[in-house]
């Protein structure tokens, strides 16, 4: 039986989780869209909380004045980055041409991201939300405090790693980086939602099953992680291809991104043969429960991702597979992490 402060906790945990899913795929709609650079400055708009809607609300000196905010925020991070070590990399932002290039105002675009801003703003809402909550079970269980406040810290971070993706005019390794952190944020919230589910409900802690299901369930995890690794990188590379390219058909683009696209397609291999050996292990041995339902959940979101990766390579990289199948991918890696957080724990008696 949970308490109210309990029930508190897991419904706005629970909607934070939903919230992280819809960003990711509100991420994906922009990226597909091109639609990044669709607000020049951050947090803001344009300047404004609700961006124009027509070119004419704009000063004229639009395009240099967010030019120049962004050349001045990125020498910011540059120095950063020298500090740190990463010279090199602060050499290539402060000459990147592509910086200096003044984004044209598109309504669409600038309302594309502009949403994808709102849903960011929500979602660090509920994660605030879920960390406050925390604090009322402190005594019950410390670690939802810890991690909570630790996953809040993230989101501070990855609000920043934002702008800077803005300013930097989408530089590809930020935006890899951007997507891994908030895939972290992501695992971080299922396991505060599971560890109290655990606590009381013993039909979660008391699934068994063998150490080849664990040691495949792991590998398929970490393959997820580096799959949508590589993938987000395919993608940074069309955006290179289409830059150099621009006379290429949209069918012809993956054709020019090399290794890259190759690794990615034999992952996927690797990663079906995994997913399909943890349904054949739970089907042979009959497994039932939360068990069973997120094996079946996984292999229905695997089919899934697969047709948008078809639909991806064979079909001219249909806008509407670009951003399905980031969210599949994202979906099948929280179902394994989910089923991991499961194994090996036990009934606590907890009144």
């Amino acid at each position: 039986m949970y308490s109210k402060a309990e029930k508190r906790f897991l419904r706005i945990n629970f909607i934070s989780i939903l919230s992280l899913f819809l960003l990711i795929l509100a991420g994906g709609v922009v990226r597909s869209s091109g639609s990044g650079m669709g607000c020049p400055d951050w947090p803001k708009c344009f300047d404004q909380y609700i961006p124009p809607t027509n070119v004419s609300q704009l000063p004229a000196d639009y395009r240099e004045k967010y030019v120049q905010k962004r050349l001045e925020k990125n020498e910011r991070f540059a120095k950063l980055l020298d500090k740190t070590g990463y010279k090199e990399l602060a050499f290539k932002i402060r000459n990147d041409e592509n910086i200096q290039v003044p984004e044209e105002f598109n309504p669409a675009k600038t309302y594309t991201e502009y949403i994808n801003r709102l849903i960011g703003a929500l979602t660090g809402i509920f994660l605030l939300l879920t960390f406050i909550f925390s604090i009322k079970l402190l005594k019950l269980r410390s670690r939802l405090f810890w991690v909570s406040g630790i996953n809040l810290l993230l989101v501070l971070i990855q609000a920043w790693l934002g702008s800077i993706v803005v300013s930097t005019n989408l530089v590809a390794w930020i935006i890899t980086v951007h997507m891994l952190l908030a895939i972290l944020i992501l695992a971080m919230s299922i396991y505060t939602y599971q560890d109290l589910k655990y606590l009381r409900n013993e039909a979660e802690s008391t699934q068994k099953t063998d150490s080849l299901f664990k040691f495949a369930l792991v590998l398929s995890l970490l393959i997820s992680v580096i799959q949508i690794t590589i993938g987000t990188e395919v993608r940074e590379t069309v955006d290179a291809v289409q830059s150099q390219f621009p006379e290429l058909k949209r069918g012809e683009w993956l054709l020019e991104t090399g290794r890259i696209f190759s690794y990615h397609k034999d992952i996927a291999i690797l990663t079906i043969v995994l997913n399909l050996y943890l349904a054949y292990k739970v089907w042979k041995e009959k497994w039932v429960g939360i068990i069973k339902k997120f094996t079946n959940y996984i292999i229905t979101v695997l089919g899934l991702q697969i047709l948008t990766g078809c639909a991806l390579a064979y079909l001219a990289m249909a806008p509407w597979a670009q951003a399905t199948h980031i969210l599949f991918a994202v979906l099948l890696f929280s179902a394994q992490f989910y089923l991991l957080l499961l194994q090996g724990k036990k009934k606590l008696n907890i009144n």
